[in-house]
């Protein structure tokens, strides 16, 4: 599932073949072990200034590293650093940060998350942050196919032969674009090496252990480097967690039901506040509308532009944080009751609509995920198990599925997912929200047993993703006390500390609050999450 707004599979179309690509030499289907010698110590890392008025101490350097890990001198790709130094006498050394994804640009993460946390912490680290190879000023940057969500794209439940060919087509595409302009590159885009490039940086800065924080995928990365690199490790905060056991097919799928949860959520909220919306005081009958909605513009696409799509591209973010509630709901309003498509285009544009960062983030996400992990190739397989999971929860499980359905066609050999079960770390500590769509809580609890030194603190009630460091001063409290000190919660069971979760916003002022607002921020990424 993607994240708009920043971001957020089968056999060769109909037919039953892969889409081959010329020159591709994929490694094996194994997680091999890390090299434990260097071929050449790490220069030192040039640090200049690039500094916003965001973030006044950023520093930003690269660092080459090779293209293939297991051919050190061969082939390089470069990767895009950023740092706020630590302003303490003593540091406890770096703090490497990943917004997840897989494509999530993290090189301005460094100066938020040394903003948010307390300053005595953030003063005591020098806090990293790096583009992942394939993203952003990382080189090279993909983007397989620009224009790939150009509007008005096919709708997506596939209700006729030749909706289903289309999106077919399109996602075939997709492959096909990536197999043609990065053939080479391709095979080295995964989790694994990405890893790799985190120890990478780790040498570079002439540290010995890493601290680390990650959300969404970045719980993933930091669960496989914690599992080639145990005595690397020193802190490790992961918050909104990815179940190990289930990347990447069958994690999508248990997110759709997720997604759809959390979208009736957000239309009984609608119902709460029938004063400020005018949609009427029952969640079925205020999704009833919805979904009408969604056919309306399946028929004529609002400005142009906005289909059904671009719609459930644009309700998406509302799962990711209810912190958009109120705009989202006020462009529904406004369609539903007055014809209005301005608010609708509005909230497109800000919550939907997919440019070049998007198409980058994109075009790594689908690398990775196509890479990591074993996905169907006979799209009856895709079909049988989507029409299913549709059948009880049409908010946008098709969505997905076409938004991943280029791992039906990807050319590269795909991998065999490390476990990353683990008894050679010290405490780990784990942040989840117990209704949170795109990384469900039993993946928390999953990867919590699989850590044997975990601990895992629990926002209750809390459907948002990414929950530290976004004003819940419980849970940042724990984040910081472990950062600080190293302190992790004692308690037993499924769960060691719980925290409350934040009030659920209130209505926009007026109706018309989404169309008169500008880009909001967005939480940080997620998976396929």
């Amino acid at each position: 599932m993607k994240k708009r707004a920043a971001a957020l599979c089968s056999l060769a179309a109909l037919t039953g073949t892969a889409v081959p690509a010329a020159g591709l030499s994929p490694t094996a289907s194994t997680v091999p072990a890390p090299r434990t010698a260097q071929t050449a110590p790490a220069p030192p890392l040039a640090w200049k200034k690039c500094a916003t008025k965001a973030h006044p101490s950023l520093q930003c350097a690269s660092l080459k590293v090779p293209l293939d890990h297991q051919l050190p001198s061969g082939g390089q790709i470069t990767l895009a650093l950023s740092r706020v130094p630590h302003t303490a006498k003593t540091s406890q050394g770096p703090l490497l940060v990943n917004p997840g994804g897989p494509g999530g640009s993290g090189l301005t993460m460094a100066g938020t998350v040394a903003k948010a946390l307390p300053k005595e912490v953030a003063a005591q680290y020098d806090v990293i942050g790096f583009d992942p190879r394939g993203v952003g000023r990382s080189e090279p940057a993909l983007n397989c196919r620009p224009g790939h969500f150009a509007p008005v794209r096919p709708a997506g439940i596939p209700v006729t032969p030749a909706l289903e060919q289309a999106n077919l087509d399109r996602a075939r595409a997709f492959a096909r674009a990536c197999a043609s302009k990065y053939a080479g590159v391709l095979p080295f885009i995964d989790t694994v090496s990405t890893a790799k490039d985190m120890d990478a940086i780790r040498a570079a800065l002439g540290a010995p252990r890493l601290n680390y924080l990650g959300y969404s995928y970045g719980t993933y990365l930091g669960a496989v480097y914690a599992k080639l690199y145990p005595h690397r490790v020193r802190r490790m905060a992961l918050d909104s967690v990815v179940d190990p056991t289930s990347v990447w097919y069958a994690a999508n799928l248990r997110q759709n039901l997720a997604f759809d949860a959390r979208h009736k959520a957000l239309m009984a909220w609608i119902a709460r506040h029938d004063s400020a919306y005018g949609l009427g005081r029952d969640p079925a009958k205020v999704e009833a509308q919805w979904y009408a909605m969604r056919r309306a513009l399946a028929e004529r696409p609002a400005g142009g532009k906005v289909g059904a799509a671009e719609l459930e591209d644009t309700f998406l973010p509302g799962g990711y944080t209810n912190r958009y509630w109120p705009h989202l709901a006020a462009a529904f309003a406004a369609y539903v009751k007055d014809k209005d498509t301005a608010a609708l285009l509005k909230a497109y544009e800000t919550f939907g609509a997919s440019g070049a960062a998007g198409e980058n983030s994109y075009s790594v996400y689908t690398a990775v995920q196509c890479r990591d992990a074993q996905w169907p190739r006979a799209w009856r397989t895709w079909r049988r198990d989507h029409a299913r999971v549709h059948a009880k929860a049409p908010f946008a499980t098709w969505n997905n599925a076409w938004y991943n359905a280029p791992c039906a066609f990807w050319p590269t050999r795909r991998l065999s997912p490390p476990d990353v079960s683990n008894s050679a770390l010290g405490p780990v500590l784990l942040f989840q929200a117990t209704d949170d769509p795109a990384t469900p809580y039993e993946g928390a609890v999953t990867l919590h047993r699989t850590l044997d030194d975990s601990r895992l603190v629990v926002e209750r009630g809390g459907g948002n993703h990414g929950v530290t460091l976004r004003g819940n001063a419980c849970l940042d409290r724990h984040l910081a006390a472990y950062l600080a000190t190293g302190e992790v919660p004692g308690g037993s069971g499924e769960a060691d500390a719980g925290c409350a979760a934040l009030p659920d916003p209130k209505p926009s002022p007026a109706r018309q609050g989404a169309a008169g607002r500008g880009a909001l921020s967005v939480p940080w990424s997620t998976m396929g999450a």
